[in-house]
Formats: C-alpha cells, sequence, structure tokens
C-alpha cells in the first residue's frame, strides 16, 4: 500500500513548478468571446460568440472554415463520436442525439454548413484577409446535447461541455476538414485567448479551464472563465460536487468530484505529477490546474488546465489516468501536435510519461520497467492476435485516426508502441541526452501545432541514430 500524501506538499515539490513561456505570440493568436447560458430541462445551451481570427499563412484567406464537433452527436451522422462497442456504456438512457445549430453569422458575406458529416461551418469574407491581417467574425447559435457519458453531454452525473463552439479549422497549406473519430480525440486548434461568461442555475458547481469569477442574480450563477493562449477551453457542471484543493508552486490544484472515497490520494496525485512533469520537461504554464471526475466512458481526457477523469474507474486506475492526463499539459496543451493524422506524438508520450512518473514515486507500487514491459507485452499480444486474423498486419504508427480498425489497434499502436518507442531512444541516447531533448521540445514548441519533424530534430541533435530509430517505428518497419 502506498503512502497517502497530505495535502500539503513538500518544498521540494513546490519548487519545479514555476512557469515557462508555452506562448505563441500575441501578434499571431486570436481571440473567442463566448456568452452562453445552459438550460437543463432542455438540455440546450445558447450561446453567442466573437471570433477573432488572424492570418498566420502566407496566403490570402476569402473563406475561413471551422469544425462544429458537436453534430457529431445528431442523429444520422456518419462518424459517430463512440463505437458500437462503447455505446451501451455511454448512452446510458437510450439513444439520444444532440448537435447545433447555427443561427446567425456576421462579418462575413455568406455561411453555410459543409463537409464530409456536417461538421464544417464555411464563412465566406467579403473581402480576402491578407496574411498578417484580422477579420472579426460574429455567431448566434444554439448546442442541444445528447444523453451520453462523453466529452459533450447530458451525463448521468455531470454535464461535460466539452468543443461545444465553432473553432477554426487547423491551417496547413488549407484549412483542414477532421471527421469526428471514436478513436482518439480529432481536435487540432491553434492557441487563442479565450474570454467566456457561462450562465448556470446557481446549484451546479462548476469545473473548468482558466480562472473564474463568479456572480448570482435571479437563482442564475454567472462563470466568467479567462484562459489565455490555450487552445479550447471546457466546462463540467454538476449539483453533485465535492471540491478538495492544494497548491503547487503557488498553483491551486482542484479536485472536483462526486464518488472518490480516495479524494485525498487523487488529488495528491495530479499535485505530484505536476510537480514531476515540471521539474522534467519545464515548467507548468498556466496559472491553475483541475482534475474533475465527470461521466466518461473512456479513462480520462484532456483540456488546458483541466483533465475529466472516468468516474467508473477502479481505484488502481486513477492515479495511472491522473498522471496520463496531467502529462497531457504538456503534450497537447502546451505543445499541440496533429492528433488526427500523428496521434503518437502526444498520447504515447503522454503514456511514456506517466511511466516516469511512476519511475521516480514507487510509493504507487508500479516502476518505470513494469510499465515499459506492460505496454510490450500488450502490443505483442496485439500484434500476434491481429496477424493471425488477417495474416499481416499494419504496425506504421503515423496515419491518421481514420486509418485504424477500431479502440483496440488504436490503444495499441499509438500508446503502447509509442511507450516502446521512447523507451528505446532513451536506452540509445542515455538519460542526460534523452531528457535533453524532451526539454528542449518542450520550450521550442510551446504554443505550436509542431510536427513530427520538430519532435524527431529534438532527439536526432543528441543522437545519430535517433532519427532512424523513430522512421522504423513510424513506418512499421521495426522488429518488437
Amino acid at each position: 500500500m502506498r503512502r497517502i500524501v497530505c495535502l500539503g506538499l513538500s518544498a521540494a515539490l513546490l519548487a519545479p513548478a514555476c512557469c515557462f513561456a508555452a506562448c505563441a505570440p500575441a501578434e499571431e493568436r486570436g481571440a473567442y468571446v463566448i456568452s452562453a447560458e445552459y438550460f437543463p430541462e432542455e438540455r440546450r445551451l445558447e450561446a453567442t460568440m466573437t471570433a477573432e481570427i488572424v492570418n498566420t499563412s502566407d496566403a490570402a484567406w476569402e473563406t475561413l472554415k471551422f469544425q462544429l464537433w458537436p453534430n457529431a452527436y445528431r442523429e444520422g451522422a456518419a462518424y459517430a463520436p463512440v463505437s458500437s462497442l462503447y455505446a451501451p456504456s455511454a448512452y446510458y438512457d437510450g439513444e439520444s442525439y444532440g448537435g447545433i445549430d447555427v443561427t446567425d453569422v456576421t462579418g462575413a458575406q455568406s455561411f453555410r454548413v459543409a463537409g464530409a458529416d456536417g461538421n464544417i461551418l464555411e464563412t465566406v469574407l467579403a473581402e480576402p484577409l491578407a496574411p498578417d491581417e484580422r477579420v472579426t467574425i460574429g455567431m448566434d447559435f444554439t448546442v442541444t446535447l445528447a444523453r451520453i457519458n462523453h466529452r459533450l453531454g447530458a451525463g448521468e452525473h455531470a454535464v461535460n461541455l466539452a468543443n461545444f463552439y465553432p473553432v477554426l479549422c487547423h491551417y496547413d497549406d488549407g484549412f483542414c476538414e477532421y471527421v469526428y473519430s471514436s478513436n482518439g480525440d480529432p481536435f487540432v486548434s491553434a492557441c487563442a485567448d479565450y474570454d467566456v461568461s457561462l450562465t448556470v442555475p446557481e446549484n451546479f458547481v462548476v469545473a473548468h479551464t482558466g480562472t473564474c469569477e463568479r456572480t448570482l442574480a435571479d437563482g442564475k450563477a454567472v462563470h466568467h472563465v479567462r484562459a489565455g493562449n490555450v487552445r479550447d477551453v471546457a466546462f463540467v457542471l454538476s449539483e453533485d460536487f465535492r471540491f478538495a484543493e492544494t497548491s503547487v508552486g503557488g498553483v491551486p490544484v482542484r479536485y472536483f468530484y462526486f464518488d472518490d472515497d480516495s479524494a485525498a490520494e487523487t488529488l495528491a496525485c495530479a499535485a505530484e505529477s505536476l510537480a514531476y512533469f515540471g521539474e522534467t520537461f519545464g515548467g507548468y504554464a498556466y496559472p491553475a490546474y483541475t482534475v474533475v471526475q465527470t461521466d466518461f466512458p473512456y479513462g480520462g481526457m484532456e483540456y488546458p488546465m483541466l483533465s475529466m477523469i472516468a468516474a467508473d474507474l477502479r481505484a488502481e486506475e486513477v492515479p495511472v489516468v491522473v498522471a496520463h492526463e496531467t502529462a497531457h499539459q504538456w503534450w497537447y496543451a502546451s505543445v499541440g501536435s496533429n492528433q488526427f493524422e500523428e496521434a503518437w506524438q502526444d498520447e504515447g508520450l503522454a503514456e511514456y510519461s506517466a511511466a516516469l512518473f511512476f519511475g521516480a514515486h514507487p510509493d504507487y507500487g508500479v516502476t518505470y520497467e513494469e510499465c515499459v514491459a506492460l505496454s510490450e507485452q500488450s502490443y505483442r499480444a496485439f500484434f500476434s492476435v491481429s496477424s493471425q486474423l488477417s495474416g499481416e498486419q499494419n504496425t506504421a504508427m503515423s496515419r491518421p485516426l481514420t486509418g485504424f480498425s477500431g479502440e483496440y489497434e488504436y490503444r495499441s499502436i499509438a500508446y503502447d508502441k509509442g511507450v516502446i518507442l521512447f523507451d528505446r531512444l532513451r536506452d540509445t541516447l542515455g538519460d542526460g541526452k534523452f531528457f535533453a531533448a524532451l526539454r528542449a521540445y518542450a520550450k521550442s514548441c510551446a504554443g505550436s501545432v509542431a510536427p513530427p519533424e520538430r519532435l524527431v530534430a529534438c532527439f536526432a541533435d543528441r543522437g545519430a541514430h535517433a532519427e532512424g530509430i523513430i522512421e522504423s517505428f513510424l513506418r512499421g518497419t521495426c522488429v518488437i
């Protein structure tokens, strides 16, 4: 049994958490101002949004494209948010549907819903937007939530409001139109500044990205949230939340929960992992960190300054999920990547970072070596089963989310093989060069959507064989 860490952490844990500059330059960042109200009886969110968009490319933009993630939850969606394997646990009250209805757009000549699955809002500008110029687009929209335990939905115990608003598509020689995927996280977005006012009934407790001011009036609570230089914002609402708090180097660390007999241990794991990753990769970049227990069919989900963990986790699974999601504050929130095309780049690194954390904290009862061995065992089992069923196996890591046959293949390739990759790199380079490469990656790519080449370069600069190792894993030519 591991020790229970009390809420006051030692000075040794507090020291590493000083912030580093995870900043996309302000002149290159857009801004979203959102005013929304949630009506629980109708499971409806009414919102207005002003998006200030800056053209960071070298080409003039005549059309802006925004992702409409809530439309994955509508009836008849071609790309469902959960697979048939997880649908029974996610849809706890039978079939239920939602979606987003954009009723008005200002600042553009015209707009329409398009894309492969009603997933894109196209806005045609009155005049081309030249490089480095800005334009302001206003939107009115309504989001209806499905009864579903998921990122966006009215769950059994909580309401999850994540990926609920139109967000500018990732730009890479053109706007990328990504469909939803039940494998992994299809969300790719640039850092922006957010100012969000969310009105809810006053009996709801709200966990959120950013820092918040709460005001009460007429039985309602307005939560005014500000979050600078983040990829997205998310909220979790519940009438049943309890709350615990500690701090790491002056950064408040909070845990919202409704059913956790070991809440102090969960909070301590969040704080210890935040401190460890700050010391190992570079200080935490944000003014607060929150872990929230909520209704979710998978282990957890990351957002800037906010990590969701599933309410149905077994006790021994909780620290594993908390450490993994906390690592995403570096590998996703600060250092972005194209999660749709290269899921291994943040998921494999977050899973490996959790192994490092447990290796440095033996009181959790698992060693670094055991974490790596388990990943190798899981990957080889997948390879064996898949090879017997199909006669051949695609083990390439570099592929889009839609290129995986399902959760099992996705997990084995992006997570388990990712852990094996980074362990091989550490063994080849040695600890000094390996950790120097990760710190260089964290510092040089903060605030960006880093292509895989940036990560490869950080290792290749410190070891002649590193690039070949990574390429063999990504292409599926290595032997494990």
